[in-house]
C-alpha cells in the first residue's frame, strides 16, 4: 500500500525549506529512520529521516525546490509495487498539520491521479515578435503574450493588441516567468533571497527598526594579552586546540556583563519588562559560504580558555559545513563579531535581536607609542565597537562596560586566574 510522506514540522517556527540533496532515488529500498534528504531551512541544514521502510516509488521534487511544511515530498510503497507514469497530486499545505512531528506525516496515497498534463503551452519567448516595452506591459497586466496575434508590421504584437486581449480575457493570467539577464546598463545575475540569507535579512530589518542603535568605539592595548596568548598557544597545541584571542575576549565580556547586567538582557515589549539574564551564552558570528551564522557558546562563565577554544573551533566548523544543530544557534544573550579577521578596524554592527548589545572586534595592529619615560615602544592595539539598544543601555553604562573590558584585556592575568 502506497503512503505519502509529507515534509515535517522541524520546529522553531519553520514553515518551508529547500531540498539541498536527495540521499535516495526512485526505486531504492529504504529502512525506517534512514536519512532521505538534506533540507535547508532559514536556520540550518537538517537531515530528514524516513518514518518507515519500503520502496521509493516517486520523488515529487527535485534538488533546489522549495517545499512547505505539510507538502507531500515522496511516495513510499511495498517492494513489489510499481508506479506508472502518473504523478501524484501534490498536497499543498493549508496550514499547520496536526500530528506532524519531526519525522513527518504519512497518509494513504489517494488514487495516484492522472498525470498533470505538462505540455508546451507557450512558444519560446525569444521568437515572440514584440518590443521590450510591449513585453513589459503584458507582464505587468498579467497577460500571456504568447497567445496574442500581432496586428502590427510583420505581425508584430503592439500595445493595443495586448490591451485588447486583456479586455477580452480579463481573468487569464500568464504563468510565464521572464528572467531578464540584463538591465539598461549591462548584464546581471539574479540570486534568490531564501534560506539562511533570507532569515538574516529579516532579522536585521527587525533589529534595526525595533532597537535604536548607538555604537561606542574604543581601542585596547593588548600587548600583554598577545604575550600570554603566545605562551598558552603551545599548551593548546599539545591538546590539539587552536588558540585565538576570542576566548579571552569572551571571558572578559562575561566579567563585564556581570558588572553591568543590563547589557546581558532583552526587552519584553508586550509586558514592558526588561529581562536580565543570569546566564552567559555568547554568540560568535561565523562567515560561511551560505551567509552569516551565529553559533552560541553556552555557559561561558563556567568554562576555561582551552575549553572555550575547542568549542568555538567545533561549532565554527559545523556552521561552515552546515552540519550545526538548530539548538546550537539559540539561547544567546550577547554576540561577538570579529571584523578584524577580514581586515576591518571599526564597525557599526547590527544587534542580534532580541539581544541588546553586540561587540565587534577589529584588526589588531602595531602602533608606535611613547611611554612615561619618553621611550618609543611598539604596542599591539585592538579596536572595538559596541552597538547597544539605547532603550535599555545608557551611553554612560556602555562606556563603563567597555572600560571594564579594557581593564581585563590589558591585564589578562586576571582572566587566567578566573579560568
Amino acid at each position: 500500500m502506497t503512503k505519502e510522506f509529507k515534509f515535517p514540522d522541524v520546529g522553531e517556527g519553520i514553515t518551508e525549506g529547500e531540498i539541498v540533496k536527495w540521499k535516495i532515488k526512485e526505486g531504492d529500498t529504504i529502512k525506517e529512520h534512514d536519512i532521505i534528504a538534506e533540507v535547508e531551512t532559514d536556520k540550518a541544514i537538517v537531515e530528514i529521516p524516513s518514518p518507515l521502510g519500503g520502496k521509493v516509488l516517486r520523488l515529487n521534487h527535485k534538488e533546489g525546490d522549495t517545499i512547505k511544511v505539510g507538502e507531500t515530498i515522496l511516495i513510499i510503497g511495498n517492494k513489489e509495487e510499481t508506479i506508472s507514469n502518473k504523478l501524484p497530486t501534490i498536497n499543498k499545505p493549508t496550514g499547520k498539520q496536526e500530528g506532524v512531528g519531526a519525522v513527518g506525516e504519512l497518509e494513504e496515497a489517494t488514487e495516484i491521479t492522472k498525470r498533470n498534463q505538462i505540455i508546451e503551452k507557450h512558444k519560446k519567448l525569444s521568437i515572440i515578435n514584440a518590443l521590450p516595452v510591449v513585453r513589459r506591459l503584458a507582464r505587468d497586466i498579467k497577460v500571456d503574450i504568447s497567445k496574442i496575434k500581432g496586428t502590427g508590421h510583420n505581425s508584430r504584437i503592439t500595445e493595443e493588441d495586448v490591451r485588447k486581449y486583456s479586455k477580452i480575457n480579463p481573468k487569464e493570467k500568464s504563468d510565464i516567468k521572464i528572467e531578464r539577464r540584463y538591465d539598461m546598463w549591462g548584464y546581471i545575475k539574479k540570486i534568490p533571497l531564501k534560506g539562511i540569507r533570507k532569515a538574516i535579512a529579516n532579522n536585521m530589518v527587525k533589529s534595526i527598526y525595533t532597537a535604536p542603535h548607538v555604537t561606542h568605539m574604543d581601542e585596547i592595548d593588548v600587548t600583554n594579552l598577545y604575550m600570554i596568548k603566545q605562551r598558552e598557544k603551545r599548551i593548546a597545541e599539545s591538546k590539539n586546540i587552536k588558540l585565538t584571542y576570542l576566548p579571552f575576549i569572551m571571558k572578559a565580556c562575561v566579567n563585564s556583563l556581570k558588572k553591568y547586567p543590563e547589557v546581558n538582557s532583552s526587552l519584553d515589549d508586550e509586558h514592558e519588562e526588561i529581562i536580565l539574564k543570569k546566564y552567559y551564552n555568547i554568540g560568535i558570528a561565523v562567515d560561511t559560504e551560505n551567509g552569516l551564522m551565529v553559533p552560541v557558546i553556552k555557559g561561558v562563565d563556567q568554562k576555561n580558555i582551552f575549553k572555550l577554544s575547542k568549542e568555538i573551533q567545533e561549532l565554527a566548523t559545523k556552521a561552515r559545513e552546515r552540519k550545526i544543530d538548530i539548538a546550537d544557534m539559540k539561547g544567546g544573550t550577547f554576540t561577538i563579531t570579529n571584523v578584524g579577521s577580514i581586515g576591518g578596524i571599526f564597525a557599526t554592527p547590527i544587534i542580534n535581536y532580541p539581544e541588546v548589545a553586540i561587540l565587534a572586534t577589529g584588526r589588531i595592529h602595531d602602533r608606535l607609542t611613547i611611554d612615561s619615560e619618553k621611550k618609543i615602544k611598539i604596542r599591539k592595539i585592538l579596536p572595538i565597537s559596541l552597538s547597544f539598544d539605547h532603550r535599555i543601555v545608557d551611553g554612560a553604562n556602555a562606556a563603563k562596560f567597555v572600560n571594564r573590558l579594557k581593564e581585563l584585556l590589558e591585564d589578562p592575568d586576571l582572566l587566567l586566574m578566573e579560568s
